[in-house]
């Protein structure tokens, strides 16, 4: 099935990916981010905070946003 991911990290990107039915956000997040803790970032889908064991359905609107700017002052 085919989602839509946005990644807001660093210089960002959109592209339109292929996943296999059944796909939850978390597994999602950790094929596409594996070096990077899942709590640092809002992830969204349909533009709703969404629990990491959602399911994805074809059509999905996924938003991959960080919560910590590097180089901001916290």
């Amino acid at each position: 099935m085919k989602v839509l991911l946005i990644n807001n990290d660093g210089g960002g990107f959109a592209d339109y990916i292929e996943v296999a039915a059944g796909t939850t956000v978390a597994q999602l997040f950790e094929q596409r981010m594996p070096d990077v803790n899942a709590s640092d970032y809002l992830i969204r889908v349909n533009r709703q905070p969404c629990p990491p064991d959602q399911t994805l359905q074809d059509g999905d609107r996924i938003s991959i946003t960080p919560t910590k700017i590097e180089g901001a002052k916290s």
